[in-house]
């Protein structure tokens, strides 16, 4: 007798085959309005393709086959290299070809080209967020690496400005491509690197692009099989930036010592590794004493890669809640037709309006011809953006989770990993305390980023309320500002300053609902269906 016990239905089949940026309005709008409406027929191809479920099955193989380390070879000889996986290769591939790692640093880079690079950046990451670690670093660099590079490495910046992934080991000058990685942390001080102890002394000579022999340890060293790293060590005039090739000019590798690969929650396709420098040679980027000011001006560029990329992957959460809510029936008709439901999706929708639109407006700030006024926004809102869009990651994919039910808590769903990705982008590159402390630390240095956060609330009154009122409470608190608040404060200038971009670009009950869901503290308020349906229809493309 033939038994058939069940048979599978009112069950979606997972997303793929989508097309991640023609599907995402708040984007596509946020690009063409930051001047960077030139590159949207290549966002539009690279987002096919990456929505593929061939470029989706990579970013799976990735994450289950993680990189090993090969410290030695089969004769004993000290190898410290890392394996990775295929997948790895061709993601990164992918991203190199897009020019993710230095499309604003070319020569003649075109007026919007960091907004383009922003959004290709968003797409990238909603497939895989291990390969952008590279990306980020060698992204926030390459600036100082064009004006401090060594002589001895000027040959460097060719591969530094390509298009090609060379994974290769070998001498940089030699190679089609170089990535950088860096090394700031230390055991005994986190984010506190005064604390350092790793030590430089002089071969022959002091001074920037001279010779340095290095003794010590990094915790956390990032991306190890870079060509080369940034690295802080103690001087006798203070902390100092380094140049550390992984191979040096001779063809002799550094001595740079991999202990170990960090066994991390997740972001588990990338290789974060423990270090000894056993007098590794390094060349000093800049004067004797300058490491810090070098630590500000890259963590500006890494410090915005963690906002978009926990936006990233806060939309791909969205995007498979929604494909699964639009199929899956319940008590007779669709998941996204029952109220409460509804409701959820369209809050989620209208929390990454917000965020897009600022993003986006961030990422044109940070333009290479920026004013003194796009510089003091950058220098107030990239902290400040890093804060709130990485602390509300985790929650956010954690509602998209429930949407699903219990499949969207099983591996075989992608939001597993975006769960376990999300907490890096809030520790890494600065904790939210320290993204906080850094907010504080302008209001109180730079006078124009006060003045700059009256400007831009004087210029939105009026237009609603609950915006106003805010507004009001801000500024009084900015007259003393307390170190105690610094977490209020800085959640309120990121909310503000967004609130104020979607009041002046957003359709009014879009804007007005953002600052009621965001800014009211009097309770919850239901979106009117009429929002819910243009909020769903925006999220999926469809308007």
């Amino acid at each position: 007798m033939d038994w058939e016990t069940h048979r599978v239905f009112n069950q979606p089949k997972p997303l793929s085959n989508s097309n991640l940026f023609l599907s995402d309005s708040p984007l596509r709008e946020a690009v063409s309005r930051q001047q960077a409406g030139w590159d949207a027929d290549v966002l539009a191809s690279l987002g096919q393709q990456l929505g593929s479920a061939e470029s989706l099955e990579l970013g799976r193989l990735a994450n289950v086959n993680p990189p090993e380390l090969l410290r030695f070879d089969a004769t004993g000889e000290r190898l410290d290299d890392v394996r990775f996986h295929p997948a790895w290769h061709l993601l990164m591939q992918g991203l190199i070809a897009n020019r993710v790692h230095n499309l604003p640093w070319e020569e003649e880079a075109r007026i919007g080209s960091s907004v383009a690079r922003a959004a290709r950046f968003i797409l990238h990451a909603q497939v895989e967020a291990g390969t952008l670690c590279p990306i980020t670093m060698t992204f926030g660099a390459i600036p100082l690496l064009q004006k401090s590079l060594p002589a001895e490495f000027s040959h460097w910046l060719t591969p530094l400005l390509s298009d090609r992934y060379d994974p290769h080991l070998q001498p940089g000058a030699q190679k089609k491509g170089v990535l950088i990685g860096m090394g700031m942390t230390e055991k005994q001080g986190g984010s506190d690197v005064l604390s350092n102890t790793t030590r430089a002394t002089a071969l022959e000579g002091r001074g920037p692009g001279k010779a340095y022999r290095l003794t010590g340890h990094k915790w956390f060293f990032s991306v190890p099989q870079s060509d080369a790293h940034l690295v802080l060590a103690q001087t006798n005039s203070g902390l100092s930036c380094f140049f550390l090739p992984r191979v040096l000019p001779d063809g002799e590798r550094n001595a740079i010592h991999i202990e170990r690969l960090k066994d991390k929650l997740g972001n588990r396709s990338n290789a974060s590794s423990e270090v000894e420098f056993r007098n590794a040679t390094g060349w000093l980027l800049g004067e004797e004493g300058e490491g810090i000011r070098h630590i500000l001006s890259m963590g500006a560029h890494t410090r915005f890669d963690c906002a978009l990329g926990s936006h990233a992957m806060m939309r791909r959460a969205l995007s498979v809640a929604l494909y699964h809510v639009f199929q899956r029936q319940a008590f007779g008709k669709a998941l996204v037709e029952q109220p409460i439901m509804r409701q959820v999706m369209s809050r989620m929708a209208l929390r990454l309006e917000g965020q897009t639109q600022i993003l986006m407006r961030l990422a044109a700030a940070t333009s290479t011809t920026q004013s003194p006024a796009e510089q003091v926004l950058c220098r107030l809102l990239t902290p400040a953006a890093k804060f709130e869009v990485c602390r509300q990651g985790m929650p956010f994919v954690a509602e998209a989770m429930e949407a699903l039910g219990g499949i969207g808590y099983c591996e075989e769903s992608e939001l597993p990993r975006l769960y376990r990705e999300m907490p890096v982008n809030s520790i890494w590159e600065g904790s939210g305390n320290i993204m906080c402390l850094d907010v504080l630390r302008t209001l109180k240095k730079m006078p124009a980023a006060t003045e700059l956060i009256h400007q831009v609330l004087h210029q939105t009154r009026g237009q609603n309320r609950l915006f106003d009122r805010a507004a009001r409470q801000l500024l009084q608190r900015l007259r003393t500002p307390d170190e105690a608040q610094a977490r209020w404060l800085t959640s309120q200038i990121f909310n503000l300053l967004t609130a104020a971009q979607m009041l002046e670009f957003s359709p009014p009950p879009l804007a007005d609902a953002w600052c009621r869901m965001v800014l009211d503290f009097r309770g919850e308020s239901l979106l009117p269906e009429r929002l819910c349906q243009q909020l769903l229809n925006r999220a999926i493309g469809a308007e």
